[in-house]
């Protein structure tokens, strides 16, 4: 435990919410943050493996007081499903970064693609006048290529927001498919009644 934690009670928490896939719903969840000023690290949204159904993976750095407010309020609406809070030590993650670097310096000099190589970065994009190198990892393990590549002219750097899955979230999945069986998802119609104006719009 860091000493920060210790004074202050705060750590990293993951939130993970999975909600159905209506418009709206991103900004809904991002408000109970945003109105208890308490600031998102990382924010990544993307398919459940349950069709219909969204997984929002949300990283703060908080007691876990607040944290549990803030799952229930969460819970609060209407599309969300089910919402957890887990430690790093109760997830697997990972966060993929990019790195653009001059090309002439990685061909020239020998000890950058040893580096690269010892940090399991790979070449996504070479081109004549830079490099661009993946690298999946913890935060601390593409941190710290950054700082070994800026003496060799790190053009850019960017870091996806996390991904991360439940060590012990079996349960919560066989729920997932009985709510599908029982309730299935449906697509939103939009401007259903867009040839139906006269209708809608007569007095």
């Amino acid at each position: 435990m860091s000493q920060d934690t210790e004074l202050t009670g705060k750590q990293e928490f993951t939130i993970t919410a999975y909600t159905e896939n209506q418009i709206g719903i991103l900004n809904r969840i991002a408000i109970i943050f945003s109105r208890r000023k308490i600031n998102i690290e990382s924010l990544n949204t993307s398919p459940s493996e349950i069709e219909h159904i969204h997984r929002f993976n949300i990283v703060i750095h908080e007691t876990e007081e607040v944290v549990r407010k803030l799952c229930r309020q969460i819970e609060k609406q209407i599309e969300v499903l089910k919402v957890y809070y887990n430690t790093n030590e109760d997830i697997i993650w990972q966060e993929l970064a990019l790195y653009k670097v001059p090309t002439d310096i990685v061909a020239e000099r020998a000890p950058v693609e040893r580096l690269l190589r010892e940090y399991g970065a790979r070449a996504v994009v070479i081109r004549k006048d830079y490099t661009v190198f993946e690298a999946t990892g913890h935060r601390e393990e593409t941190d710290k290529l950054i700082e070994v590549l800026q003496p060799y002219g790190l053009i850019e750097f960017v870091r996806s927001a996390r991904v991360a899955i439940i060590k012990d979230s079996e349960g919560f999945n066989a729920k997932l498919r009985e709510f599908e069986r029982k309730d299935p998802g449906h697509d939103v119609i939009e401007n259903e009644y867009l040839d139906k104006e006269k209708n809608v719009f007569s007095m």
